[in-house]
C-alpha cells in the first residue's frame, strides 16, 4: 500500500486557540495522509513542528504513533506498568525503572540479527 501526503499550512480555529506574541494565530502544520485509489485523505494530524523541517522528517515522525501506541500497549499488558500499587516516589520510580528496562531486553532481543528465527 502506498500513500500520497498533503501539507497545508493553517491556523487552528477552536475554543481557544493560543495566540502568538504579536496576537495573531500563529500557523500550524495540517499532514494529510492520502492513500492511492482513494477519493479523499483518510488520516490527519496537526504539527506545532519548526516550519523548516523536512516533509519526510514530519510524515516519519507522524507516523511514528503507531510505534510508540505499540510499545505502551506492550508495557501495560506484557510487562505490568500498569500494576503498581504502591504509595510512595521511590516505589513508583523504581516500578517503572524495573519495566522499562525488561521493555529494551526484549526490544533488544527482538531486533538482535543473531536472534534465531521463530519456526
Amino acid at each position: 500500500m502506498s500513500s500520497g501526503f498533503v501539507l497545508l499550512r493553517v491556523r487552528l480555529a477552536g475554543r481557544r486557540p493560543k495566540p502568538a506574541a504579536d496576537g495573531t494565530i500563529p500557523l500550524r502544520r495540517l499532514i494529510a495522509q492520502w492513500p492511492d485509489g482513494h477519493d479523499e485523505p483518510v488520516k490527519y494530524w496537526i504539527s506545532n513542528l519548526p516550519a523548516d523541517l523536512p516533509a519526510k522528517d514530519l510524515v516519519r515522525l507522524a507516523k511514528a504513533r503507531w510505534r510508540i501506541e505499540h510499545d505502551y500497549r506492550e508495557l501495560k499488558t506484557a510487562l505490568g506498568l500498569d500494576h503498581f500499587e504502591g504509595r510512595s516516589f521511590n516505589g513508583w520510580h523504581r516500578h517503572v525503572t524495573l519495566v522499562t528496562a525488561a521493555h529494551l531486553f526484549l526490544t533488544e532481543q527482538r531486533t538482535c540479527p543473531k536472534a534465531p528465527a521463530r519456526a
